[in-house]
């Protein structure tokens, strides 16, 4: 033993052995819950449970992600939200007004000759559409959050753009058959009320079969786009998804036994050892 060796056993020429390369198809060691130690690895045969759970964290956050699974996601929120247009719609139709027509001998015309009840009614689906692409975003931010990044902001976009039609059509009936009745059988000079209807959005259709929206009916999806852009902008997580802290885990890699302690130096009232 020596200054400069002070391990007793290991000889002064011996280098330091690296640490093994890292495999794709290594499995993770395990580790022993009562000792907090693995098997293998070090001089004892014993591994600390640090190094094993930094290898663990390692292989977790670095396995390749399905692409079946995340078009599996995007669907499933995509189904959510549109059931979730249809409270939307109701609440719409409860907040927007009516417009109070005249029954005349060509249909019904309005009872004023500018009415404010048709902006009203836009207005309130601008701001309630908005405002549930905000919520969206956000939700689906906490709720997927092993899929955050592209696959969250598509299923949050393609949710809120299609949950807005359903929306606009489930607000749209409420009282529409007692409009249509109305203006088929009451007289001329009757008044009564038209239901909310949007005026600045609707659905074109492409070739017939395709829809499109247009209007305030795309406000849910631009709303869900920036606040899922401003929540990626402001994580403090590189890639997003929640990683651990730095002191939750060794930096040891799980090939690298641990260093011995060294000794303790002898008690100021110890006997010198021998020498020679």
């Amino acid at each position: 033993m020596s200054p400069d060796n002070p391990d007793r056993e290991r000889p002064v020429d011996e280098p330091d052995q690296p640490a093994p390369p890292r495999t794709p198809d290594a499995k993770p060691p395990e580790v022993d819950p009562a000792a907090g130690t693995v098997p293998g690895g070090s001089e004892q045969g014993q591994l600390p449970a640090s190094a094993a759970y930094s290898s663990l964290l390692e292989l977790r956050f670095d396995e390749p992600r399905r692409p079946l699974r995340a078009v599996a996601t995007v669907l499933g929120a995509v189904l959510a939200l549109a059931a979730l247009g249809v409270p939307l719609g109701l609440l719409w139709a409860a907040l927007a007004p009516d417009t109070p027509v005249l029954k005349t001998a060509e249909g019904a015309i309005y009872a004023e000759p500018q009415p404010e009840q048709p902006i009203a009614a836009d207005g309130w689906f601008s701001l309630l559409g908005l405002a549930f692409g905000l919520l969206v975003a956000l939700a689906l931010w906490f709720v997927l959050r092993r899929r955050r990044g592209p696959v969250g902001l598509l299923a949050a976009v393609l949710g809120a753009l299609v949950a807005a039609p359903v929306a606009w059509q489930v607000g749209r009936r409420i009282g529409l058959a007692t409009f249509d009745r109305l203006l088929a059988t009451a007289p001329a000079g009757q008044a009564f009320s038209k239901p909310a209807d949007l005026r600045a959005g609707g659905v074109d259709w492409v070739l017939g079969v395709l829809p499109v929206p247009h209007g305030n009916l795309l406000l849910p999806a631009f709303g869900a786009a920036v606040m899922y852009t401003l929540l990626a902008g402001w994580s403090r997580w590189p890639g997003l998804r929640p990683e651990p802290e730095p002191g939750d885990f060794s930096w040891v890699s799980a090939g690298t036994p641990a260093p011995t302690a060294a000794p303790e130096p002898p008690a100021p009232d110890a006997a010198e050892p021998p020498r020679g």
